[in-house]
């Protein structure tokens, strides 16, 4: 089930097992790109008609009643939205400490040059349905919109046959001091929000995950709207020494795996005793789990355990994997931190599971997947703001620069911007 590889002399047979990719189905592909035309030429109709064909209902309204949001929080179990407060807090402290502010500096001859921070004016974020409801999704992609002074943040998710939205979600929203819930999932609703429809605002940026359509759908809108990235399925690796419990390896492993089929854990690892154990716990445990059929298809399909010769060698191929979470079963992480160099979050010793940073303790869990840790960072405040640069030069400094500017320009062939600066300089 969980198949165990030497490397590097196996570097090949593994690197097939877990080659992982964001480039789209042509199916998938077809698929959206008809749902994007239908939505972008219809609007409300396209949006009602899809709605009725793949969530199950013909929606009256899109947008949840603000006092359905109410009732949900009033109806919930006041120990689950505590923690959601306490966890949400903890999450805008975080995010808090990105915050970037605007800066202006003055030079020479009356020049005084900068940079202004504005926030986005209009978010939708994104939060998953369907097979389970992610409250956590909401909190984690509300906070850094929030914390960056969006005006006006709309959530969507997909409701079920009846037109209801999951309640959970609903109270999330209520403790983010979201108002604007909408009923919309699927390629369709980021279309919607992309482009705008006769009910529904365009939106300036789109965040949060979904299936392979709006993954799809968000690729194909970007530059119409902002996105903060393109979600692949899930991933964990796992670097472990010989001091670390095959008990924890496990459970981390089977927590990633329950999320798809797709997602991937992987095991590096120094101790050819602890693959075995860890294999033969995996054996026992599974039975046990209540998404058992989907741990062992993930695990089957995109699973390893990678047994290496030293822990700098564990670093090297976690980082040809450069996966969305990396957790460091070792005695001293913090010695190997300096070594790693490719990943969305780092966990920190055999306590700092995952879980952890997927509900509670803060950074975003939305990170990049599919290799993408290379180059692409978590949602932050960052995503949520623009930067605006400010130039102010006085005459005496253009009299001072402008024919080295000219100059430039004429270098370039583009005679009329040369012009600009030597009609001011003969005044």
């Amino acid at each position: 089930m969980l198949r165990l590889y030497r490397y590097p002399e196996e570097s090949s047979a593994l690197h097939e097992q877990l080659h992982r990719t964001l480039a789209n189905e042509a199916s998938v592909q077809l698929a959206v790109d008809e749902i994007l035309h239908q939505v972008r030429q219809r609007g409300d109709s396209a949006v009602l008609d899809y709605t009725e064909k793949f969530q199950g209902i013909r929606l009256s309204a899109l947008r949840v009643p603000s006092d359905a949001i109410h009732e949900a929080r009033r109806a919930a179990d006041p120990g689950f939205v505590a923690l959601l407060e306490e966890a949400y807090a903890n999450i805008v402290l975080f995010h808090q400490h990105e915050v970037e502010r605007s800066f202006f500096y003055e030079s020479d001859g009356g020049v005084l040059l900068g940079q202004r921070v504005t926030p986005m004016e209009k978010a939708l974020l994104y939060v998953p349905g369907g097979k389970a409801s992610y409250p956590s999704s909401l909190l984690m992609n509300a906070a850094p919109a929030n914390v960056a002074g969006v005006k006006d943040i709309v959530v969507t998710t997909p409701c079920d046959a009846f037109g209801e939205v999951n309640a959970n979600i609903l109270v999330a929203a209520s403790v983010a001091g979201i108002n604007s819930v909408y009923k919309l999932g699927g390629a369709h609703a980021i279309a919607a929000f992309a482009y705008g429809t006769e009910t529904l605002a365009k939106v300036d940026i789109i965040t949060g995950p979904g299936n392979k359509y709006v993954a799809c759908a968000k690729k194909q809108v970007f530059g119409t709207v902002a996105i903060d990235s393109i979600a692949g399925p899930s991933e964990v690796v796992i670097i472990a020494d010989m001091s670390a419990d095959p008990e924890f390896i496990t459970l981390d492993m089977f927590a990633q795996s329950e999320h798809d089929p797709d997602a991937s854990a992987v095991l590096i690892t120094t101790s050819a005793v602890l693959a075995a154990a860890v294999q033969q716990r995996v054996r026992e445990r599974l039975p046990q789990m209540h998404r058992q059929e989907i741990i062992a298809s993930s695990l089957l399909c995109n699973g390893a355990i990678v047994v290496v010769e030293s822990i700098e060698e564990a670093c090297r191929v976690s980082d040809i994997l450069a996966p969305e979470h990396l957790e460091l079963h070792v005695e001293h992480p913090w010695e190997i931190l300096p070594l790693l160099h490719h990943a969305g979050a780092i966990f920190m010793g055999s306590y700092s599971c995952e879980t952890v940073g997927d509900y509670y303790a803060g950074p975003n869990h939305t990170l990049p997947t599919s290799g993408t840790a290379r180059f692409f960072s978590p949602l932050s405040v960052r995503d949520f703001v623009k930067h605006t640069s400010i130039i102010s030069y006085s005459k005496q400094q253009l009299q001072m620069c402008g024919e080295k500017i000219a100059a430039f320009a004429d270098h370039e062939g583009l005679h009329a911007h040369a012009e600009a600066v030597r009609a001011r300089l003969r005044v």
